[in-house]
């Protein structure tokens, strides 16, 4: 007899009105996450969980993606059985102008060898 079929699985996001700026700076204080957000700001789109390049674990990646959620950053949802995530640019811009922006330009700037 078939198994019936589950209800389709939804993740839970916080309100960004109940996000403080400590607990974004705190998220986004991580190298990894740091790395994360801006993938995700260099795709443009969603990526699957699986999709990121970052010297990690899946489990402790799943941490990370935790933590960038709970702060408000990222929002994931399930397409099938895969797990993506986007960057809550717009939500962020409203509750924290510029912040956003600010690390994605930071983080492109590390990435760039200074001259001497």
């Amino acid at each position: 007899m078939p198994r019936p079929r589950a209800a389709g699985r939804t993740i839970a996001h916080p309100n960004l009105s109940a996000v403080s700026l400590q607990q974004v700076l705190d998220a986004l204080v991580d190298p990894v996450r740091r790395a994360v957000v801006t993938q995700l700001g260099r795709a443009g789109e969603e990526i699957s969980c699986g999709s990121f390049d970052v010297p990690v674990s899946v489990s402790t990646l799943t941490h990370h993606f935790n933590v960038l959620r709970e702060a408000g950053v990222i929002r994931q949802y399930y397409v099938g059985t895969t797990k993506m995530n986007a960057l809550r640019s717009e939500e962020m811009q409203e509750r924290f102008p510029g912040l956003l922006s600010a690390v994605l330009a930071a983080s492109g700037s590390d990435a760039q060898p200074t001259e001497a």
